[in-house]
């Protein structure tokens, strides 16, 4: 498929979606949103994926105005048809990601740029990035599923804190709360943002994935569950080619070559 809001590019089994709106600090228009759930609708053989920003910032929220919904913000309900029809959708197909996903934050990161961010399994950000829900300073509230990131990353307080101040929360901050993974100097971000891609991208794909699966049982669901769903994870990775590497290479004293099988 030919992309116009965002790049996708294959490297081997890793593949990385860059943002790609730099004029705009790659504000998020509908069209955006729609691309970036179609490049996740089919991720083909890819065992893992990096999305990162073009030029000087991540993504630096919803563009309304920009295609799609027309000026979205200005009229009865349009924001509410962008959210249903694009950028939910969106973000919904980066959370299910049957696969690690890997976001570099190399600028803002806001309103919906905030959720897609936090959308992954690891979140990188650059020492001068930052995180931000200013719904708050023009009368509306956070969206794209950051109610939902926000609360469970870092807990009532903080999250209300971001929501109900609209406070800019940099990426040394945000490491220091659990809101991402790591925070580095911004010439290193992308380095070591591809290493742990690369390294996802060539590890235990059934397993990782049936880690995902759990994690998000256990935001929602009772320990009871969480027995039923590890037992059966357990079950079809200790069936796989994958795991059986992993046991003769842990005998043989060498590291496991995976093959995501």
């Amino acid at each position: 498929m030919a992309y116009e809001t965002i790049k996708v590019e294959r490297d081997g089994p890793l593949l990385t979606v860059t943002l790609n709106r730099p004029d705009r600090l790659n504000a998020m228009a509908p069209q955006m949103a729609d691309e970036i759930g179609e490049a996740f609708y089919d991720l083909g053989d890819a065992r893992a994926v990096l999305i990162t920003g073009e030029g000087k910032g991540f993504c630096s929220g919803a563009d309304l105005s920009a295609r799609g919904e027309g000026s979205a913000l200005q009229s009865k309900g349009g924001s509410h048809k962008a959210l249903q029809n694009h950028y939910n959708p969106a973000i919904s197909q980066v959370l299910r990601a049957p696969v690690p996903v890997v976001c570099a934050v190399n600028g803002p990161a806001a309103g919906v740029g905030c959720s897609l961010a936090l959308a992954g399994d690891f979140t990188l950000a650059g020492k001068s990035a930052y995180f931000l829900q200013a719904f708050v300073n023009i009368g509306l509230v956070p969206d794209g599923g950051s109610t939902w990131l926000l609360t469970r990353a870092i807990g009532r307080a903080r999250a209300t804190r971001m929501m109900m101040l609209g406070e800019k929360i940099g990426a040394e901050q945000a490491e220091d709360w659990g809101l991402i993974y790591k925070a580095v100097d911004d010439s290193a971000l992308m380095d070591e943002a591809r290493a742990l891609a690369d390294k996802l991208a060539n590890g235990p794909t059934l397993a990782l994935r049936t880690m995902k699966q759990n994690i998000a049982t256990a935001l929602d669901g009772a320990i009871q569950q969480v027995f039923v769903a590890e037992a059966e994870g357990q079950r079809m990775a200790g069936a796989s080619a994958d795991a059986m590497e992993g046991g003769m290479a842990f005998l043989q004293k060498r590291k496991a070559e995976f093959k995501g099988q």
